[in-house]
């Protein structure tokens, strides 16, 4: 019984890291944040902190993939998944640290032993489908051309929603929700 619960334990500190991580990436950067601010926020150490993940790069990884769950649950996609992406758009302006996080681990991880590989690779195969599906059902409901093929075109939204994110990081008025807004007018009936 022991085993369990300090299992359980390290779990929720984890989730605990993770929480904290997330919220001072989303306040003071990628670039300016350090892992012992996070640290001290949990009240461990540095060591501490990294006990609980394998190196930086994972727990780097990790905080995108609780950023990724706390995204979804805030903003659902349920619905209309093309809707949801638009609305996590414009929250990303609101968390300029992780879009940055973003943009340097989703290049670094071109790299297959880079420890965001296997997360970005999870993550097209996840999205792509689903917005292929959102796509599906807008030519069904009769507001989508007929003649688009919803994977390419699942593929080419993704594809501008993830390089805007990148001219944003470099010109703030860019409008990453806008733009995708904007080409999807383009493919409406």
């Amino acid at each position: 019984m022991a085993e369990r619960g300090s299992y359980a334990k390290g779990v929720a500190r984890r989730e605990e890291i993770l929480t904290a991580a997330l919220d001072v990436f989303s306040r003071e950067g990628y670039r300016g944040t350090s892992l012992r601010e996070v640290a001290k926020q949990v009240g461990v150490s540095l060591p501490g902190l990294m006990h609980y993940f394998e190196s930086k790069e994972h727990l780097l990884t990790a905080i995108l993939q609780k950023r990724d769950e706390v995204d979804g649950e805030t903003y659902p996609t349920e619905g209309d998944f093309l809707d949801g992406l638009v609305a996590i758009m414009r929250h990303n302006r609101d968390v300029p640290g992780l879009v940055q996080l973003f943009i340097t681990l989703a290049a670094a991880a071109e790299d297959p032993s880079h420890p965001a590989h296997p997360f970005f690779v999870d993550r097209y195969a996840l999205v792509l489908p689903a917005l292929a599906d959102s796509i599906r059902e807008r030519q069904a409901a009769g507001t989508a051309r007929a003649d688009l093929d919803p994977e390419h075109i699942s593929r080419v939204i993704v594809a501008l929603a993830d390089g805007i994110q990148i001219q944003w990081a470099l010109d703030r008025s860019v409008d990453m929700a806008g733009d995708i807004e904007r080409l999807w007018s383009l493919l409406e009936i």
